[in-house]
C-alpha cells in the first residue's frame, strides 16, 4: 500500500508473542512495505523485543503488563508525536490479515473509527455459548450508542483516524475490555463516528490464547460490568491532535 498524507502506522500490542510475532512481521512488511509498524512490549518476559526489533519494527517496552488498552495508549501517544494520522491495531498472535488494513484506512474517509468486524459475512469465526451471546448483545448496545449497525464491538482489528487519535492519546481505557467496548462507547458519546468492515479471522499462530471456554462465564460477567462503567463515564470533548503535546 503506498503511503498516504495520513502516515498510517500499524501498532500491535505484543504479551509474550515471540512465536507468532516474527512471521506475521514478515508477512506484514511483504503486504504493507511502506506502512511503519511500532510493536508496544506490554512487559514481556520472552523474546517478543528481540524479535521486533530483529524484523526492523519499532519498538516501544512498557516495564510492567498493562493489558492491551495501556499498551494501545502508548501506541496512540507515539502516534501523536511522530505525526501519524490513522492508527491501525493489528493483534500480535497473528489472528488478524495484514491485506485487510487498506480497507480498513480506506473506510477512514467516513470514518473516525473502522471495526475488522467478525459476524460480518466473511470467514468461519465462531464463538459459542455465553460469549456469543454477550458479543452480540455488546454490538447491539454499542451500535445503538453509536448509531449504526454493528456486529462486532470487541473486535481488536481497528483504524482510527486523527480525532479518535486525539482522544484516544489520554483517554484510552486500560481496563478489562475497555479497549474493546468501552473505548467505543467514550468515542461514540464524543461524537466520533464508528463504521465496520467485515473481515476473515484466522487462527493464533502461536503462544497462548487469552481466552478459554471455561472462562466464558466469566469474560460475560466482566464485559458486563466494562459495559456498565463505559456508560457512566461523562463525555469527553475531542481535543485537536495539533494541540496535543
Amino acid at each position: 500500500m503506498p503511503s498516504t498524507p495520513q502516515r498510517p502506522i500499524i501498532v500491535l500490542p505484543a504479551y509474550n508473542e515471540e512465536q507468532a510475532l516474527g512471521p506475521l512481521l514478515d508477512e506484514i512488511a511483504r503486504a504493507l512495505p511502506d506502512m511503519a509498524c511500532l510493536v508496544v512490549s506490554d512487559g514481556s518476559t520472552d523474546a517478543t523485543v528481540e524479535v521486533a526489533r530483529a524484523k526492523g519494527a519499532i519498538v516501544v517496552e512498557l516495564p510492567f503488563n498493562l493489558g492491551v488498552g495501556g499498551a494501545m495508549r502508548a501506541g496512540f501517544r507515539y502516534a501523536v508525536r511522530e505525526g501519524h494520522r490513522a492508527v491501525i491495531q493489528v493483534d500480535a498472535d497473528g489472528q488478524h490479515d495484514p491485506r485487510d488494513v487498506p480497507r480498513l484506512v480506506a473506510e477512514l474517509e467516513h470514518a473516525d473509527i473502522v471495526i475488522g468486524a467478525r459476524f460480518a459475512g466473511e470467514g468461519e469465526y465462531a464463538a459459542r455459548g455465553p460469549r456469543r451471546w454477550a458479543m452480540k448483545l455488546f454490538a447491539t448496545v454499542v451500535g445503538r450508542v453509536s448509531k449504526t449497525r454493528l456486529t462486532d464491538a470487541t473486535s481488536g482489528f481497528k483504524a482510527t483516524g486523527p480525532r479518535a487519535i486525539a482522544l484516544f492519546a489520554d483517554t484510552y481505557p486500560a481496563e478489562y475490555l475497555g479497549d474493546t467496548i468501552e473505548a467505543l462507547v467514550i468515542a461514540a458519546r464524543s461524537g466520533l463516528t464508528i463504521r465496520q468492515v467485515p473481515v476473515a479471522m484466522r487462527e493464533r499462530q502461536g503462544g497462548v490464547p487469552s481466552h478459554h471456554p471455561l472462562k466464558a462465564a466469566v469474560y460475560l460477567a466482566r464485559a458486563t460490568m466494562a459495559l456498565a462503567f463505559a456508560m457512566t463515564r461523562p463525555r469527553v470533548e475531542v481535543p485537536s491532535l495539533e494541540a496535543q503535546p
